[in-house]
């Protein structure tokens, strides 16, 4: 069983920082993709950013410049620094990994950017 555990959500206010932690129970060495995605109540959920085992990396449009994802290989953990927030990136954040060919998410953690 593979488990993701996410950390570091909260309310923050315009402009603001915060960082995302994931931890997961894969070995990093064994995970093809891992990344994070997020939602807002009546919408699909939506890609933020994703690495490849490769180490592509790609972004939304929308957070390039401001986010950054991140991993240490050392305790399987990832990361998601995001500085600038805005009021749209208020939304639950989920991350994902992708190993052996199956797909695993976090339980999600709230992000709110609000003055």
């Amino acid at each position: 069983q593979v488990h993701l555990v996410e950390s570091g959500g909260g309310l923050v206010q315009p402009g603001g920082s915060l960082r995302l932690s994931c931890a997961t129970s894969e070995s990093m060495f064994s995970i093809t993709v891992m990344g994070w995605y997020r939602q807002v109540p009546g919408k699909e959920r939506e890609l933020v950013t994703i690495i490849t085992s490769s180490g592509t990396i790609k972004y939304a449009d929308s957070v390039k410049g401001r986010f950054t994802i991140s991993s240490d290989n050392s305790d399987n953990t990832m990361y998601l620094q995001m500085n600038g927030l805005k009021p749209e990136d208020t939304a639950v954040y989920y991350c994902y990994i992708n190993t052996l060919g199956r797909s695993f998410w976090g339980q999600g953690t709230q992000v709110t950017v609000s003055s």
